[in-house]
């Protein structure tokens, strides 16, 4: 299948919409390819994968681990690589040194970061240099801590205006496209109509330009007990997974399992 590039997202302004789905793993990266136009290998994978609260202890290591998996299989998807929490806010210097790693060490094709108008400079300056960048905007998971838990953005006035005026620094800064998280309806449509560039939703709007989810949270794979409520399920795999689990289980303790059809050939002695 043809590669999607840069360019091609940046086209589908107003077009078809994207369709992302967060990857981790080369196995998943496998089955997602050929249905996706990005595999965004997300630092919510700390989240996911590891069990961690929050995404804040994500390292690069990680990222570059994860990114370089999905990257070795992917062949039609574009390759998107979140940077990590402290990876890129201390400096211009350190954000492309953390990009040069990512991009040099899995074949990814562009990078993630979350900011607005304080990171303009920064993205302008990777841009500059041949990084493709897609930003993020609204709820940033980053900023937990600042921003007082995962609460959706654009409340009142105020707040859908910062909003507006950090996704248009983006875009000046040359961002291809951009991550909306957890905006109000209106906003995200608001927001997206002002856009040159295709917006990417997650608890946004229909009106955003493509739509995102976590993999695991769509295929009922999370475990957690907690689903946001902007996740549709399409499968719950974890019943599958866990009655397959319990039959195994039982056919081992009763041992019907391995039977011979499962064994390796073996000759009777004379």
């Amino acid at each position: 299948m043809k590669r999607i590039t840069v360019p091609e997202i940046l086209a589908r302004k107003r077009a078809t919409p994207i369709v992302v789905l967060t990857c981790y793993t080369a196995p998943m990266a496998r089955i997602l390819d050929s249905h996706v136009d990005i595999l965004l290998v997300g630092d919510s994978l700390g989240m996911v994968v590891y069990g961690m609260d929050s995404t804040l202890g994500v390292t690069l290591d990680m990222m570059i681990v994860h990114g370089r998996a999905v990257a070795k299989e992917a062949k039609h998807a574009l390759v998107v690589i979140d940077l990590p929490f402290g990876s890129y806010q201390e400096s211009h210097e350190q954000a492309f040194a953390a990009c040069a790693r990512v991009m040099n060490e899995t074949g990814a094709h562009a990078v993630k970061l979350e900011g607005g108008v304080e990171m303009q400079s920064t993205i302008r300056f990777l841009v500059e240099r041949g990084i493709p960048v897609m930003g993020h905007v609204g709820l940033m998971p980053q900023r937990v801590h600042s921003m007082g838990g995962y609460k959706y953005q654009g409340r009142n006035e105020d707040e859908a205006n910062a909003i507006l005026q950090d996704a248009l620094a983006v875009q000046e800064a040359g961002a291809f496209s951009m991550v909306i998280e957890g905006v109000k309806e209106d906003v995200a449509r608001n927001i997206t109509s002002q856009l040159r560039v295709p917006s990417i939703g997650i608890g946004a709007s229909p009106a955003c330009d493509g739509q995102v989810l976590v993999v695991d949270d769509m295929l009922g794979l999370s475990g957690s007990g907690y689903t946001p409520s902007f996740v549709k399920h399409y499968a719950h795999l974890s019943q599958i997974i866990e009655q397959a689990v319990k039959t195994y289980g039982e056919e081992v303790r009763n041992r019907t399992f391995p039977s011979a059809e499962y064994c390796f050939p073996f000759k009777k002695k004379s």
